[in-house]
């Protein structure tokens, strides 16, 4: 299903599967992808983080990884991956593993790593690999 994120700034990216079909303001976007859903976020829509540091303690490698997506990052480096079960956890969930940062952007045909942060810079929603992984209530 083709869904269009949007947030308080304008920014829009449709997303299809696994990949961002089209970025834009929220009306090229709609002009682009008509009938498609809209879902709009307060806050700042743009490409998810790499968690560059250790991976926040958590009791179970699953719930390591959530609280990587719950921070707005859809990538993990490497060498901070360091068992085969926190690995698992990460492939699972679609998180990219890296061998070094890169810089994050949105762009068509990409693969739909978004996020939304508030004025304070917390995260509000993730998206990982076109999927809702993360949503502040």
């Amino acid at each position: 299903m083709l869904t269009i994120h949007t947030a308080d700034e304008g920014g829009a990216v449709a997303v299809e599967g696994t990949r961002v079909a089209g970025v834009g303001t929220l009306t090229e976007v709609q002009e682009r992808f008509p009938g498609a859903r809209v879902r709009s976020w307060p806050g700042v829509l743009g490409p998810a983080r790499i968690h560059e540091g250790p991976l926040p303690d958590a009791p179970s490698p699953r719930e390591r990884i959530h609280a990587v997506l719950k921070s707005g990052a859809t990538a993990v480096l490497a060498e901070h991956v360091d068992s085969p079960e926190l690995r698992a956890a990460a492939q699972r969930n679609d998180v990219a593993i890296l061998t070094a940062a890169r810089p994050t952007v949105l762009s068509d045909l990409g693969r739909a790593d978004l996020a939304v942060f508030d004025e304070a810079g917390a995260c509000i929603a993730t998206v990982c690999a076109g999927r809702l992984v993360h949503r502040r209530r």
